[in-house]
């Protein structure tokens, strides 16, 4: 007797894994191909712009919008141009072979004929309560999006790399006042980008230090309560706003081992493309990019994408 199975097994030409500017955009550009793109939206429907309120750097927009909004937006056009949305998490991928697979946390087998990876990166946080809080409300993890919010104020930024360098210097074209938390007593960031730091009147350097608490009201932060990790002596920072800069994790842990990818994790891309190592397997957004980490660059990526899609299988079938 013939029984079927449990989970249905579903093939299209183009299987979109991740949601968000990336995602979304592959799928319409995917779309209007005729492509059918089938879309898996994993764990965060919309991706990092979901916990962004205020967006004010996404072209097409004079006055300030919503983060959730703009992706519910993309999300609306990409089913208008008929693509298919599904709520899953993708838990296992095969793509030694064509058609390539995924498996769904749901059970589902998804197949297709080319893949897009848009499964994006996530900020690294301080893991604090009142970070959680005041998220949204006076703490940010990028002062490329929320800086200009801050113009005039005084805020602090956490970190020692590149990023916490370069967006302290960032913050000193519109706040009164940097105040740059590290808890070693050197930074790691390029020598450069140090020099730049030090000698910048708008930015003071508190080395070695931790931040216990992040302490504000009704209306958001209003600073910070920090410990000397040396000495264990505590004290208070007035600051409006908090940058936490220390790094950003791709999420790829699923695609180990399928892909090749740098040392940190991202996806490995050709130049000038979102080929990846597997041919007919497409990477963008903030999975390849640790550069921009933008939504206008992962949706110009995802346009990319799908693009590079279209002409594999056109190839393919040709």
């Amino acid at each position: 007797m013939n029984t079927a199975p449990e989970h249905p097994v579903r093939h299209s030409k183009v299987l979109i894994i991740g949601s968000g500017p990336a995602g979304y955009t592959a799928a319409i550009y995917a779309a209007r191909a005729n492509l059918a793109p089938l879309l898996v939206t994993g764990m965060e429907p919309g991706g990092q712009l979901m916990i962004t309120t205020d967006v004010e750097n996404y072209p097409g927009f004079a006055d300030v919008i919503q983060g959730p909004w703009l992706m519910e937006q993309m999300k609306a056009q990409a089913v208008h141009m008929g693509t298919v949305m599904i709520i899953d998490y993708i838990n296992k991928v095969d793509f030694s072979a064509r058609p390539f697979k995924a498996w769904g946390e749901s059970g589902a087998l998804y197949t297709a004929d080319a893949v897009i990876l848009a499964t994006g990166a996530k900020a690294r946080w301080l893991g604090l309560d009142s970070e959680k809080i005041f998220r949204g409300r006076g703490v940010s993890a990028c002062a490329t999006c929320d800086g200009f919010f801050f113009k005039g104020q005084e805020v602090a930024i956490v970190g020692g790399g590149n990023t916490a360098a370069e967006e302290a210097l960032f913050l000193t074209n519109f706040c009164s006042k940097v105040t740059l938390i590290h808890r070693r007593d050197s930074l790691k960031a390029e020598k450069i980008l140090q020099d730049r730091i030090f000698k910048n009147p708008k930015i003071e350097m508190l080395w070695d230090t931790a931040i216990e608490e992040i302490v504000g009201n009704e209306k958001g932060m209003t600073g910070l309560r920090l410990k000397n990790v040396k000495t264990g002596a505590e004290f208070s920072l007035n600051a409006q706003g908090l940058f936490v800069a220390i790094g950003h994790d791709p999420a790829t842990d699923v695609f180990r081992g399928h892909l090749a990818m740098d040392a940190a994790g991202y996806i490995a891309t050709a130049p000038d493309s979102t080929a990846t190592s597997i041919p007919g397997v497409f990477a963008a957004g903030d999975v390849a990019d640790h550069v921009y980490r933008q939504a206008v660059t992962a949706a110009g990526m995802g346009c990319m994408a799908a693009l590079e899609a279209d002409r594999f299988l056109a190839a393919q079938a040709g």
